[in-house]
């Protein structure tokens, strides 16, 4: 399946290190051993050498890899988190995410190069032209303090549902007597 590419995007192959750019933005991914990529007017093409299991693999992944690049580079993806309960407030301080989510101090995150973090209210958006630094970024942020099953008070993404849990009065059948 080949990959379109978008006016603007320039592509690079040097050796088997395959380079996208657009307008600053530059991302780079070494081609595996037995991948064969082509660049055919607007167009990537991806091949494999052989059959093998290996080879099959690494083709799929390949071209979503370089996929994601040429996205990236234009487009940009984003994550949205939003943080539930009370008194959990985010602020960004230069390159430090500092976030109040209720401990005894202020939790402090330092955002990686190359991504982006905005804070507005009760929601945190992370950006960036690389897909798996984006998604690695707000996991980390949310194993901070990930959704409790009670009241689902936490970091959780802004299209994630938390299954809660019934409390301690839904178990028993209320108070029994003292045994007698």
């Amino acid at each position: 399946m080949p990959i379109q590419v978008p006016a603007g995007v320039t592509l690079n192959m040097s050796g088997s290190v395959m380079t996208v750019e657009n307008s600053g933005k530059k991302l780079q991914h070494s081609i595996p051993e037995g991948i064969q990529v082509k660049i055919e007017d607007s167009q990537i093409i991806v091949t494999r050498a052989d059959e093998s299991e290996r080879c099959r693999s690494l083709h799929g992944l390949t071209r979503t890899l370089i996929n994601n690049m040429v996205i990236g580079v234009k487009e940009g993806f984003t994550k949205n988190l939003e943080m539930v309960g009370r008194g959990k407030r985010g602020k960004i301080q230069g390159k430090t995410l500092t976030l109040e989510l209720g401990f005894s101090h202020p939790v402090d995150f330092p955002v990686p190069e190359g991504i982006e973090i905005q804070v507005e209210k009760n929601s945190l958006r992370v950006s960036g032209i690389n897909k798996q630094q984006v998604g690695e970024v707000a996991a980390e942020i949310r194993s901070i303090q990930p959704p409790e099953p009670y009241k689902g008070a936490g970091i959780r993404y802004a299209n994630e549902r938390v299954r809660k849990k019934a409390g301690k009065s839904a178990i028993g059948g209320g108070f029994t007597g003292a045994g007698k």
